[in-house]
C-alpha cells in the first residue's frame, strides 16, 4: 500500500483583494434584476495532479516560485482542503512547513519547545524524554529560558527544526528548512535529515530550491511547472531538465538579436559585438565532447585606449557555480589596445567538464585588475560523452580528472602469509 496517493488533486483559489461591501452590494442589486455575479478570476495553484509514494521514498518536489510546490505540500499535510480530488496517506505525518509559525513570542524557549511539541502530536511525556536532545541539538542550553521575543530569527529557526524532526512518524514533509541558521548548523541539519533518511527509513516529501542537494539525497524528484508535473522520476535527469529551462530562460533574458552581448556590468569603455565556440577547425558548434578541446572567439570594440588590459573566460553550471575560469594574465597575453574593432581567440585544450549543459562568462579588467565590463549566462555550451561511454561516467560530480588504477594481491603482504613463508623456510 502506498505511504501517500494522491489523486486528481486540484487547489483554486479567487485573485484580488477579499470582496468590499460596496462589491456585496452590487451582487446582490446584479441578483435582483437576474444579472450575474461581478465574479474575481480564479487561478489553479494545483491543477489535476496525480501521483504515488511507497513506503520509504524521499521524494524531492522542484520547480519555478509559483509552480504549486508549497500548495501540494499543505494539502498533504492537510494544513489546506483541495478545491477537488483526493489525498490518501497511511501513517503519522510530521509537517516541516513554515518552521517555527507556532512559537508565541512572550513564552521562553522551554515553553515553546512544549507548546510546538504538542502542536505537533507529541504527548508531554514523549517531550519531557526528548527535550535534551532538542535544546542540544539546537544549541540553545544557554538561552532556553529566555523569551523567544529575544531571539535572533536564526536562532527560533534552529529551535523549531529541533522540535520537529524529533517528532516520531512514519511521514515527513519538509518545505524549506535545510537554510537553516549557519553553515555549520546546516550541515547538522542534512546530517539528521540523512539519519532520519537512510537509518530510520521515513518516507520523506521535501521541497527546495538548493536543487544539488535535492539531487543528492532523493530517490526520486517531481518537478512542477504551473501547477501541473511537469517530469516524475530520476534525480539526476529530472534535475537536469529544470537547470537546461532555467538556463533557457536566462540566457534569452540577456541575449540580443543583433549578436552584440548585453553585460551585467559595463563601465562604458566596450562593446562586445559577438562571440563564437569553435572547435579545432574552426568550425562553429554549440556542444564539445568531454576531453576535447574548445574555441572562443570574441569580437569587441574599444572606445578608448586600454593598457595592458586582462580578459577571463569561464564556464558555469546553470546554477552559478563557476568551475572553469583562465585569464590572459596567467601567460602575460595583455597588449596594449588602442580605440577600435578587436578580436581575440582563446583555446581551452581539455574540457574536463562531465556531460551536462553549461554557460560562457567573460571579464575584461583594466591594468589595476578593476572589472570595467562583466557578463555571465553569455551563450550556453553543452558538452557530451564524446569518445566515452556514457554508461561508464560516475553519476555525480563535476569534473572528469584522468586515472590510472593498479590492484595488488595482499595475499603475498599478509601477516599470515609471511610467518607461513617463514615456518617453512
Amino acid at each position: 500500500m502506498p505511504a501517500i496517493e494522491v489523486s486528481h488533486l486540484t487547489k483554486e483559489y479567487r485573485l484580488g483583494a477579499m470582496r468590499s461591501f460596496r462589491q456585496t452590494v452590487l451582487n446582490v442589486g446584479n441578483r435582483l434584476v437576474g444579472r450575474p455575479d461581478t465574479e474575481r478570476p480564479s487561478f489553479k495553484a494545483l491543477d489535476d495532479v496525480s501521483f504515488q509514494i511507497e513506503q520509504g521514498e524521499v521524494v524531492g518536489v522542484i520547480g519555478h516560485n509559483g509552480a504549486g510546490k508549497s500548495t501540494l505540500l499543505k494539502l498533504l499535510s492537510r494544513i489546506s482542503t483541495p478545491t477537488s480530488g483526493k489525498v490518501m496517506v497511511s501513517g503519522r505525518i510530521a509537517p516541516l512547513i513554515e518552521v517555527g509559525a507556532g512559537f508565541v513570542p512572550d513564552f521562553t524557549g522551554r515553553e515553546n519547545v512544549y507548546l510546538n511539541g504538542s502542536i505537533l502530536g507529541m504527548s508531554r511525556r514523549e517531550l519531557e524524554k526528548k527535550f535534551d536532545d532538542i535544546v542540544a541539538f539546537a544549541e540553545m542550553a544557554e538561552f532556553i529560558d529566555t523569551p523567544v521575543k529575544r531571539y535572533s530569527s536564526g536562532m527560533q529557526v534552529k529551535l523549531a527544526f529541533a522540535v520537529a524532526t524529533s517528532v516520531e512518524s512514519e511521514i515527513l514533509i519538509v518545505d524549506e528548512v535545510l537554510a537553516v541558521g549557519d553553515i555549520a548548523f546546516q550541515q547538522k541539519c542534512i546530517e539528521r535529515m540523512e539519519d532520519l533518511i537512510k537509518r530510520q527509513g521515513r518516507t520523506v516529501i521535501i521541497v527546495g530550491h538548493n536543487i544539488r542537494q535535492l539531487q543528492r539525497i532523493c530517490s526520486r524528484v517531481i518537478l512542477m511547472d504551473h501547477g501541473r508535473i511537469s517530469r516524475d522520476g530520476n534525480p539526476t535527469e529530472v534535475c537536469g531538465v529544470f537547470y537546461d529551462e532555467a538556463q533557457r530562460r536566462n540566457i534569452a533574458r540577456h541575449s540580443r538579436t543583433d549578436g552584440e552581448i548585453e553585460p551585467q556590468l559595463d563601465a562604458g569603455l566596450i562593446r562586445v559585438t559577438g562571440l563564437e565556440r569553435l572547435n579545432e577547425i574552426d568550425q562553429s558548434i554549440q556542444s564539445v565532447g568531454l576531453h576535447e578541446s574548445l574555441k572562443i572567439r570574441v569580437d569587441f570594440q574599444l572606445h578608448k585606449k586600454l593598457n595592458r588590459p586582462e580578459i577571463i573566460l569561464g564556464i558555469h553550471t546553470s546554477d552559478f557555480v563557476h568551475i572553469i575560469s583562465v585569464s590572459s594574465a596567467l601567460s602575460d597575453t595583455r597588449p596594449d589596445l588602442e580605440p577600435g574593432m578587436h578580436r581575440f581567440t582563446c583555446r581551452l585544450s581539455d574540457i574536463p567538464l562531465r556531460p551536462a549543459n553549461y554557460a560562457l562568462r567573460l571579464a575584461f579588467l583594466d591594468q589595476y585588475r578593476q572589472q570595467i565590463w562583466y557578463a555571465e549566462n553569455i551563450c550556453p555550451i553543452s558538452v557530451t560523452a564524446g569518445r566515452y561511454d556514457i554508461t561508464k561516467l560516475p553519476e555525480v560530480g563535476l569534473v572528469d580528472v584522468p586515472s590510472s588504477w593498479t590492484f595488488d594481491d595482499m595475499k603475498l603482504a599478509s601477516p599470515a602469509s609471511a610467518a607461513s613463508a617463514a615456518s617453512h623456510s
